[in-house]
């Protein structure tokens, strides 16, 4: 495993209920004139999210704390399921190889990062991918699926590389589809249970920050 990251998933059945999303930065300037000067501080959103939830089990408190405390608190980072936001496409429809467009090849390059693009008729966003889920990702060549043999997931850095052989031709729109999780830590030192009932309790607050594994 990578210093500092721990290429293991928060319990998805933790995180139900689990609140938050992308978080931007904008420098924002009132001009005598009555205008605005906007300006971007952060070239990416960064995600933040709660994962406290309601009336747990012990066996699920005691998951949260085995978890917390095999993560030293915030020493090391690990993958986070966003309930909302895991799907190169929509969340209620499976990956599909045309989803996102990873670049025309060259005719030389054998590896294409994973990106996702958030895009409207107004402007758009890229995202880089860093941590898919293995065996969620499916590739394509000009539309046409590339046999999985064919090239590899790299699951930590979030790229697909073709095989020296196999490599795409110059001009060929190079798309993949897949599921991903969220490299994050937690963003405290502490985590406090409280026991509400008869062997089960709630842990109220689980804040988790976005890193750059």
């Amino acid at each position: 495993m990578a210093a500092g990251f721990h290429e293991v998933r928060f319990p998805l059945r933790l995180s139900l209920g689990t609140s938050g999303g992308p978080e931007r930065r904008t420098e924002i300037v009132n001009l005598s004139n009555g205008r605005e000067a906007r300006n971007r501080r952060w070239r990416d959103a960064r995600r933040r999210y709660d994962a406290g939830s309601g009336l747990k089990s012990l066996d699920d408190l005691y998951a949260v704390l085995a978890f917390f405390e095999a993560r030293s608190g915030a020493l090391y980072g690990f993958r986070f399921r966003d309930p909302l936001d895991f799907r190169s496409g929509p969340p209620g429809r499976a990956p599909q190889p045309s989803d996102q467009l990873l670049g025309i090849a060259t005719g030389s390059q054998t590896r294409f990062a994973l990106i996702k693009t958030y895009a409207d008729a107004g402007g758009a966003s890229q995202r880089e991918i860093a941590k898919p889920a293995a065996g969620t990702v499916i590739v394509a060549l000009d539309g046409v699926l590339v046999p999985p043999a064919r090239y590899t997931v790299d699951t930590v850095a979030g790229a697909v590389e073709f095989l020296p052989a196999f490599k795409p031709g110059a001009g060929a729109a190079v798309t993949a589809g897949f599921e991903f999780d969220v490299p994050v830590r937690f963003d405290t030192e502490r985590i406090e249970v409280g026991l509400a009932a008869f062997r089960a309790g709630r842990i109220p607050s689980i804040p988790l920050v976005e890193i750059k594994p």
